[in-house]
């Protein structure tokens, strides 16, 4: 069984907001550039998406180890 945590898959969210801060970048005038990031990095960093994330494996740990324990 292979085990995904949440640190991996930031790291694959990481690489993707990086290119498409750069594309952003290149396509929008400096101050709607400035807008576009703050609003991007909101929904995917640790306000948005990362966030989102730690909840969720949070919740099926917990979810697991109650599973196991026959709490459920």
């Amino acid at each position: 069984m292979v085990t995904v945590t949440v640190d991996a898959i930031k790291k694959l969210i990481d690489s993707r907001k990086s290119r498409a801060l750069l594309l952003a970048q290149t396509a929008l005038p400096e101050h709607q550039y400035l807008a576009f990031r703050r609003l991007f990095l909101d929904e995917f960093g640790k306000s948005g998406l990362e966030s989102d994330l730690e909840r969720l494996f949070n919740e099926n740990s917990e979810h697991t180890r109650k599973a196991r324990h026959g709490q459920e």
